[in-house]
């Protein structure tokens, strides 16, 4: 996973790696399989007969898997081969264009949620792709490059947040950051990532005006002394801004900042 934090550089290469950053983030975006080509999240427990709306074959769970049928018509190919018969799927955990099953250039994403499975369609042709034209983003400002300190707890805990499908689930918190602006010190509970990295998800007064109603950041992994750099450039829109059908997590409780944070990732923007 990239992290957020710019090398020690002068003001003019970090402007540089910033606006090369917002450059590969848009391509990822608009690529065929990111965040705007996601059109439906269906939950198998919406669909007790097995028969997703517009998705091809039958799905049902069974102790901790999903079991996909499918018969010739239904032109599904399982890792890459013409599918036919029955087979035992577990959550595809790779990048998207890896999932095991596809029809066509969709790809069918099997997803594991607190105990819930779901198949994600994305579809290269999705109307949102299509639409997409880029990423509003304040250009880089040194002045939002600061340095912070990660508080880690002494044991990791879960809170209950709306997500952006209306549904509450639990979000795993590790610990906070602390950092200065506008003279004042604020906090952000973040979880710690595998690689070491941190991951925020924040609003601040410009959320739902000028910016989305909120965003993610994700810090760099921590100095052995806690030092961290929290570089607001790089706030990210989270997937929900492109795609409805993200189950993005809200805000944890004290992750509501009282500034202004007009820096990094504005909002979507269609043609």
């Amino acid at each position: 996973m990239s992290t957020d934090a710019p090398q020690p550089h002068g003001a003019e290469q970090a402007a540089q790696d910033w606006k090369h950053w917002h450059e590969e983030r848009t391509a990822t975006v608009a690529g065929p399989y990111g965040p705007l080509s996601l059109t439906g999240t269906h939950w198998l427990s919406d669909h007790p007969e097995g028969r997703i709306p517009g998705v091809p074959g039958q799905w049902r769970e069974d102790d901790g898997a999903v079991v996909l049928s499918a018969s010739a018509e239904d032109g599904l190919t399982v890792d890459g081969e013409p599918f036919t018969g029955e087979v035992r799927l577990t959550a595809d955990r790779g990048p998207i264009e890896t999932s095991r099953v596809a029809h066509g250039r969709r790809r069918l994403v099997v997803l594991s949620r607190e105990g819930l499975r779901a198949v994600r369609d994305f579809d290269p042709d999705s109307p949102a792709r299509r639409a997409f034209r880029a990423i509003e983003a304040t250009p880089y400002d040194p002045r939002w490059v600061l340095p912070g300190t990660f508080r880690p707890y002494d044991n990791a805990r879960t809170v209950r947040v709306e997500n952006a499908d209306g549904v509450e689930r639990g979000l795993g918190l590790a610990g906070e950051i602390a950092f200065e602006a506008d003279g004042r010190e604020h906090t952000l509970r973040v979880a710690v990532e595998p690689d070491g990295s941190l991951w925020a998800v924040f609003a601040d007064t410009t959320s739902g005006d000028s910016s989305y109603r909120f965003r993610f950041l994700r810090p760099a992994a921590p100095a052995g002394d806690g030092s961290v750099t929290v570089d607001l450039n790089r706030a990210l829109l989270p997937p929900c801004a492109f795609a409805d059908h993200f189950i993005c997590p809200f805000p944890p409780p004290g992750n509501t900042l009282s500034l202004a944070v007009e820096a990094g990732e504005r909002n979507r923007v269609d043609g």
